[in-house]
C-alpha cells in the first residue's frame, strides 16, 4: 500500500488532539500529585505527542528517549521488537511514565514494560499512548492512559509515519 498526502482523510483534527492531550495531562497531574516523574518517550513516533503532553504536566519532570522498532518501512508490524537504543538512567524508586504513539499488537509495549520491570524496581510504572488499537492486540497488555481508541486503520501524522513520512502533519489521518 502506498500512501499519498492527497489520499488522507482526517481521523483526529489538531484541535481534537490538543483538547484530549490537555485532558490527559490533567489526569496524570491528579495521579502523580506533584511527585517527580521520569517520562520515557519512545522515538521516533511518540516525540510530537510527548512534547505536547509534558507541557501540561505540573510536576518535576525528567525526559528520557529510547528507540525501539517493529515496523521498518512496512505498514504492518514485523512481530519483532528491535531495541535500537534503550539506554536508561537508574529508575529505581522513581515514578516512570512511558509515552508511546500507538499500542497495536502490544508487542512493543510488553517488551518495554517487561524490560523496565526486569531491570529496575520503580515506584510506579504507567504506560501512556496517543492511540490504542485494541482490535489488533496479540499480547495481554493495555495502556494505563490513552487519548483515542482506533479501529484497524493504518494511521499517519502527529508523529506517526509511513516509511518516515508524514510525522509532521498536525492531525492524524488515514487512507481508506
Amino acid at each position: 500500500m502506498e500512501i499519498k498526502l492527497e489520499d488522507l482523510k482526517v481521523l483526529y483534527s489538531e484541535e481534537q488532539l490538543q483538547t484530549r492531550i490537555k485532558e490527559l495531562g490533567q489526569e496524570l497531574n491528579t495521579f502523580y500529585k506533584g511527585e517527580e516523574v521520569i517520562a520515557i518517550c519512545v522515538l521516533k513516533g511518540a516525540v510530537v505527542f510527548a512534547v505536547d503532553l509534558v507541557r501540561h504536566l505540573d510536576m518535576p519532570l525528567k525526559m528520557e528517549f529510547i528507540r525501539l522498532s517493529s515496523y521498518g518501512s512496512s505498514t504492518t508490524t514485523s512481530g519483532k521488537v528491535n531495541a535500537v537504543d534503550i539506554k536508561l538512567p537508574d529508575l529505581n524508586g522513581k515514578n516512570v511514565l512511558i509515552i508511546e504513539d500507538i499500542v497495536d499488537t502490544g508487542l512493543t509495549a510488553k517488551f518495554l514494560v517487561d524490560f523496565i520491570n526486569m531491570n529496575f524496581h520503580v515506584k510506579t510504572l504507567k504506560f501512556c499512548s496517543l492511540l490504542d488499537k485494541k482490535i489488533t492486540r496479540k499480547v495481554d497488555i493495555e495502556p494505563d492512559y490513552y487519548c483515542f481508541e482506533v479501529d484497524d486503520k493504518f494511521v499517519v501524522g502527529y508523529g506517526l509515519d509511513y516509511d518516515g513520512l508524514y510525522r509532521n502533519l498536525p492531525y492524524i489521518g488515514y487512507k481508506e
